[in-house]
């Protein structure tokens, strides 16, 4: 069977929290959060709260190390959490041509090989879905705190 996969954010921290002025406010990015979960097949695989924009740092300079011939490992870690003896929070294995999802906070234990180009391309679309929905959102231009941002 083919895995398929579904990402799904809802943004708790107010609209207000952060605006434009804030692109150097550590503490101000780090306070913006939203629930996270990832669905394998419809089934719950991955939910928790996280600091957003630091999640999405996270995509985003994993994105701008690929080309075309070269898909680097995904690793989400956090600033806010520290004990990583047993793994990243969130990673993608790629290996040959397919890529296993890996989480230390996994809430089921979920057969999660995908094929390396589906993958990708969620992770991908999923940058970018996210990048537009926080723009949007918090009427803030990400591209002004993206090296604010901290980042593991």
């Amino acid at each position: 069977m083919d895995n398929k996969i579904n990402f799904e954010y809802h943004f708790v921290s107010d609209k207000g929290i952060i605006s434009n002025k804030d692109k150097r406010d550590v503490p101000a990015i780090l306070a913006v959060d939203a629930t996270f979960s990832i669905k394998i097949n419809n089934k719950l695989y991955f939910e928790t709260e996280l600091a957003i924009l630091e999640f999405y740092k996270s995509l985003y300079e994993w994105k701008e190390k690929m080309t075309k011939d070269y898909i680097p490992e995904f690793h989400y870690y956090t600033i806010e959490y520290d004990d990583y003896e047993d793994g990243a929070i969130l990673s993608l294995l790629p290996f040959s041509n397919q890529a296993r999802l890996e989480s230390i906070w996994a809430e089921s234990d979920i057969y999660n090989v995908f094929d390396l180009n589906y993958i990708v391309g969620a992770f991908i679309a999923l940058e970018k879905n996210l990048r537009d929905d926080i723009e949007e959102y918090y009427e803030i231009k990400l591209k002004n705190f993206i090296k604010h941002i901290p980042y593991r």
